[in-house]
Formats: structure tokens, sequence, C-alpha cells
């Protein structure tokens, strides 16, 4: 497995390089930001049409996941669907597969800011999920610990062997996890930004996503690295 392992809070955990929270000990996969039915959300309120196949792209990356690593749990951490609408839209056969996905494993959807209540799908809703020590939820609270949370899609800038590559990626604190947003078209915030700059530690780490995952310190302007 290419991810960067770590331990938080006592979990040995996975970035991997998908932009997938992997906690093998409870058979736990982590997903954040899905959110399918973006381009029917965009074209339904009138906006730039976007390609249509954001959904299938998005699901067939989350399926392989699921096929390879086989989860007990799936925790989905919010904005799961672009709004309410979305979901009831979703094509038959996406809806279909994801149902399948579903069944025979705990499924946790997790309340955002776009999907805030339940969905006509399987699996249970919850505001938040609390397992060992670990909080699971949507939108970080800057005064809690032990936390893994979506929502604001990070990405950060580096030079690598003298290219400057931009890629959405993690962030690690001692207190908290921020995932990277998983669906397709769904951009990201800049970790210089100072809604995360005032969220991370100082020490924080960027774990980029790619063909492998990357650790680096988050940066606060342009990081170097020779990896």
């Amino acid at each position: 497995m290419s991810g960067y392992s770590f331990t938080f809070h006592r979990a040995s955990l996975v970035a991997l390089p998908s932009g997938l929270l992997w906690w093998s000990d409870q058979r736990l996969l982590c997903v954040s930001d899905l959110h399918l039915g973006k381009s029917d959300r965009i074209a339904r309120l009138g906006g730039t049409l976007l390609p249509p196949y954001e959904n299938q792209d998005t699901f067939d990356r989350l399926a392989s996941a699921i096929q390879i690593l086989a989860p007990q749990t799936v925790v989905c951490l919010g904005d799961s669907f672009d709004d309410l609408a979305a979901c009831s839209a979703l094509p038959v056969d996406i809806h279909t597969l994801l149902t399948s996905l579903i069944a025979g494993r705990r499924w946790i959807w997790i309340e955002g800011n776009h999907d805030p209540g339940p969905i006509e799908l399987g699996g249970t809703h919850l505001a938040e999920f609390k397992l060992q020590g670990l909080t699971f939820r949507h939108i970080a609270e800057p005064s809690a610990t032990g936390e893994i949370s979506g929502h604001y899609h990070p990405k950060t800038t580096v030079s690598i062997r003298g290219h400057s590559v931009t890629r959405s990626c993690f962030l690690v604190d001692s207190a908290r996890i921020v995932l990277p947003a998983f669906g397709t078209f769904t951009g990201g915030l800049k970790t210089t930004d100072p809604a995360l700059q005032n969220l991370m530690q100082q020490k924080a780490v960027a774990v980029l996503t790619g063909q492998k995952s990357l650790p680096v310190p988050m940066p606060s302007g342009r990081q170097k690295t020779n990896s």
C-alpha cells in the first residue's frame, strides 16, 4: 500500500493516494466530499455546464477502493451529494451500484452543509460519529481534538524536482485530520488560506494525493521537496 501511515490518538491510519483514509484495525474506510450530482445541480440552477460523467468517475474510484480493501465500515464525512435533490436525481445505474456497495456493511452518512438531512438510501445518518476516541464530523471545530473532518477541500502547491505541483491533500496535526475532497470537479482551498492557517497547528503536515501519498510540512507559502 503506497499510502502515508501514521498514528493519530493511538489509531494506526493510512492516508491513501486516492484521498481516502484507511483504519485497518477497524476495517474502516473514510471518504469526504463526494459531491455526487454536482453537474446536475449546476445545470438545474442554470450555471456553466460541466461534463456529465462526474458521478460515474467518482463512484468508480470509490467502488475500486472498496473492492480492494473490503471495509466493514464506510464513513462519508458529509457533502456526499451536492444537494438533497441531486441524490434523488442520481441515474438509476449509479443508484443501484451505490446501494450494492452499502449492502452488507456499516455505512454512515455524516451530515454536510450541502446535504444536511437524511437521504433515500440505506445506511445510518448522523451529525457526527465517534469511535475509540475519534470523532468524525463534516466541519472541524477549532477546540476539538481527535477529530476527523472534511469540508475545506484542502490543496497545496509544492516544488518537486524543480516543478511546481498543485495537488489536493490531507492536513494532519496532533488534534485533527482534514480530508481532501474525493469527488470529481470539487475544486479546493489552498493551505495558505486563513481558514486553514488558523485551524491547523504550526507543525501540521500536508499529505499530497496522487500516484503516492507525499507528506510535507503544511505550506504557508511554497515548500520545496526533493522527493
